[in-house]
């Protein structure tokens, strides 16, 4: 059976989710064998394309769920929710 983690996080950048951000989920999620997505107001992003993930435009105080599902969606979902919460980045 396939594990599926669902975590919620708000952006906490007050630069929301811009290019360097967005750069270091993608990066995260291709260490990972798991399939994460990313949804925001009723939009959802391969959190392995730097475009999905920045035309999110989530915004600081946005929240997101981040959705994972495979053998080590657990950590992927916690490593890319660490990577949005962060103040900077």
């Amino acid at each position: 059976m396939e594990r599926s983690v669902v975590v919620r996080v708000v952006v906490t950048n007050p630069n929301g989710v811009h290019a360097r951000p967005s750069h270091a989920v993608v990066s995260a999620a291709r260490d990972f064998q798991a399939k994460v997505e990313l949804h925001c107001d009723g939009r959802r992003a391969d959190a392995r394309s730097i475009l999905a993930v920045m035309t999110l435009g989530a915004a600081q105080g946005t929240e997101i769920e981040v959705h994972a599902s495979g053998a080590d969606a657990e950590a992927a979902a916690e490593r890319i929710a660490e990577l949005l919460s962060e103040a900077e980045a």
